[in-house]
């Protein structure tokens, strides 16, 4: 693997276009890091415009990370460069408000298959590839939503459920294997997820939120050292702590208070 002080490696990232995605971003074009980056829309262009003010290769996929195509065609321009992933930092999310039963069942797949399905596809295809090498890092995004149960936000929240413990157990599988697996646990963070799931109305949509690029530079130091997962800020590390000893029930109900549409009037 190409170090990360000296010379320059290919990094992957998923969901780049806005948010902590185009933050992680700008912190390996800011080490040198060539970049292929991905988002579901043609803002992904202008991001990588952007990026390349930092002076590496930038290379911007529009595709829609849901599906398995979508993903296909991320991994056809990787093999298309050549060239092996050094970084892979699969950010691609989405998230949905409302009750589960008053949600759009096709969007509320989207969620899915943004946030489990695709994210695993892509890490089967290059962690493959990883291991083969015997070298590489990947970070995910999870959150700290998935140590409760999201009441409103049902299907987002079992998402990060899953992908935190996705994390660790892939983690495990290939501890002696060259290639580290990290995941990075933020809280509300000052991105366009609000808006776009429909959450600008609730107590949680109108907190005052972490800023995108430290979130990222957190993350992305923990996956440059190897380390398992990040809980960023302490805010959020203290809510954390709080959700392992808490009851579902009781996350459930406080969760409901924060995401229930309508909440941020109250």
């Amino acid at each position: 693997m190409v170090d990360h002080e000296s010379g320059k490696g290919l990094a992957v990232i998923t969901g780049a276009s806005t948010g902590i995605g185009y933050e992680l971003a700008k912190c390996a074009a800011r080490d040198g890091y060539d970049l292929i980056i991905a988002a579901d829309e043609d803002r992904i262009d202008q991001a990588a415009a952007k990026l390349r003010e930092f002076g590496t290769m930038i290379d911007a996929v529009e595709a829609d990370l849901s599906t398995l195509e979508g993903v296909d065609r991320l991994v056809e321009r990787i093999t298309a460069s050549g060239r092996s992933v050094d970084l892979l930092m699969a950010n691609a999310g989405r998230g949905l408000g409302k009750g589960f039963l008053d949600q759009d069942f096709a969007e509320a797949g989207k969620v899915v298959g943004t946030n489990i399905t695709g994210t695993i596809y892509l890490i089967h295809q290059i962690g493959n590839q990883m291991r083969s090498r015997g070298e590489g890092r990947i970070l995910l995004t999870g959150s700290i939503a998935g140590f409760m149960p999201g009441s409103y936000q049902a299907v987002y929240n079992a998402t990060k459920a899953f992908i935190n413990s996705f994390s660790f157990a892939l983690r495990e599988e290939l501890k002696d294997s060259g290639v580290t697996v990290s995941c990075l646990m933020p809280g509300a963070t000052e991105t366009e997820f609000f808006k776009r799931a429909g959450l600008l109305d609730t107590a949680i949509g109108q907190l005052k939120k972490d800023d995108a690029g430290e979130v990222a530079r957190i993350g992305y130091d923990a996956m440059m050292d190897g380390e398992g997962d990040v809980v960023s800020g302490w805010k959020n590390k203290l809510q954390a702590a709080v959700a392992n000893v808490t009851p579902a029930s009781v996350l459930a109900q406080q969760h409901a208070k924060m995401a229930e549409p309508g909440s941020g009037a109250k």
